[in-house]
């Protein structure tokens, strides 16, 4: 369902908001297929007056983004984030938006029972990566990877880095230190073109182990340093990083091999996954 995927066979124009890193989807289209409607504007004009709430909802969640018209031609087309869409389709009396209301109540269902048990969460991921065909071992390094983010992020709102811009920022630098590459440069050197690609989804073995490590390691110096705001937590950033990066350097001289391949898991087959995880292992 990431990014609408029961849209996947349909036309729905869409654009990607680089600064917000997300989807906007044209609201236009998305009705039009679940309504059939011969007028949409006219629609959901009657949407809003039967659903208050959707009205107060849309002026600020509905904006207008630059996208091509029916005739080719870019202009500003009413679009919602997925959030948003999900929103405007629980207002839809249509038998067609009924897979999507269905669903929503599904995953509501499961993230109640993730609040009373956060184990659920955790199998329910490592589910999807076995699906995906990825080892046990380098599920297990995913999920250590996540944890080790999730405290790094967790002690940064304690330090007062508050900004996603700034979140962005200081991992691009544990980054940088860590490889020689920015999470965005990764991505180029991964051939990950697609802005949905998760950089880390892609990662071998060894990338996982040092990305913990350069996270680990800022997470400890911004601890050791009682590191406040902005410019401080930059510079444990920086430490963390070059930590990682000396350690990788080091493996590098002493084994012959690139820690960083930009091999990614996009077409891997079963084989060639296992071919790389005996590689990695041999490299270890």
């Amino acid at each position: 369902m990431s990014n609408l995927l029961l849209f996947e066979e349909k036309h729905v124009r869409r654009a990607w908001d680089p600064a917000q890193q997300q989807w906007y989807f044209s609201i236009d289209d998305v009705v039009q297929i679940l309504t059939d409607s011969a007028n949409v504007k006219d629609y959901l004009k009657k949407l809003r007056k039967r659903d208050p709430a959707l009205g107060a909802y849309w002026g600020t969640n509905c904006p207008l983004v630059a996208m091509p018209g029916t005739d080719g031609r870019i202009r500003p087309i009413r679009a919602a984030k997925a959030e948003a869409l999900l929103r405007i389709i629980q207002s839809i009396p249509s038998p067609k938006a009924e897979p999507f209301k269905l669903w929503l109540a599904k995953v509501g269902y499961e993230r109640l029972e993730e609040i009373e048990n956060p184990e659920l969460a955790s199998r329910r991921m490592r589910e999807v990566y076995r699906q995906k065909g990825y080892s046990e071992e380098w599920i297990e390094k995913r999920m250590r990877g996540i944890a080790v983010r999730d405290e790094l992020t967790d002690e940064w709102e304690k330090r007062g880095v508050k900004e996603q811009k700034e979140f962005a920022i200081l991992t691009a630098e544990i980054s940088r230190a860590t490889f020689g590459m920015t999470p965005a440069e990764y991505k180029d050197f991964k051939a990950l073109a697609n802005p949905k690609d998760n950089l880390r989804d892609h990662m071998t073995d060894l990338e996982l182990i040092f990305t913990m490590l350069g996270e680990a390691s800022t997470t400890e110096i911004a601890k050791r340093r009682d590191a406040q705001d902005f410019p401080q937590n930059k510079d444990a950033a920086k430490s963390g990083g070059t930590i990682a990066g000396n350690a990788r350097r080091e493996l590098e001289t002493q084994s012959g091999t690139k820690v960083s391949s930009p091999e990614n898991f996009k077409a891997l087959t079963q084989r060639e996954a296992k071919a790389l995880k005996q590689r990695n292992t041999k490299t270890t």
